[in-house]
């Protein structure tokens, strides 16, 4: 069974995180210098192995140790930062995947497609960053600062 509130996961997912932020950034120098297709890699890997982060550790420790104490608590840090977390996350990675998805296939329909890829993926960038943010603070409630029995 996966601890989730163990801290050495803690540690090596924050470790993952900060790693694929600092590889989006680094695919932005990458574009720069004509290699759109090993940009198009870098990114897509990123926010594709994000999906499993996910789904295996964030969202179960999230159900198991904040959603029972919705809506009650959502006043303590403890409580609220990941739900900020959370729902910044799913945003920022459908629209990862939506940009993947109009960048890299013929899948979305015509009228659903963006033609301003930069504004798009540069969204994409800072949501990325703010999450990682709020992942960070996420990490120092429970992990730095946590609550006192």
């Amino acid at each position: 069974m996966l601890d989730f509130g163990s801290v050495a996961i803690a540690d090596l997912v924050l470790g993952v995180e900060l790693a694929m932020a600092a590889s989006l950034l680094l695919g932005g120098f990458v574009v720069r210098a004509g290699r759109v297709r090993l940009h198009a890699y870098m990114q897509s890997a990123v926010v594709l192995g994000n999906v499993p982060i996910v789904l295996v550790w964030m969202l179960p420790a999230y159900l198991a140790d904040v959603w029972p104490g919705i809506p009650g608590e959502l006043a303590q840090p403890f409580y609220w930062v990941p739900t900020v977390m959370l729902a910044l996350g799913l945003v920022l990675e459908s629209l990862g995947v939506y940009v993947i998805l109009v960048a890299g296939t013929n899948l979305v329909p015509e009228r659903f497609r963006f033609r301003s890829y930069k504004l798009w993926m540069r969204t994409v960038l800072v949501l990325w960053w703010v999450v990682l943010l709020a992942g960070i603070a996420t990490y120092y409630v429970w992990f730095v600062t946590p609550v006192s029995s």
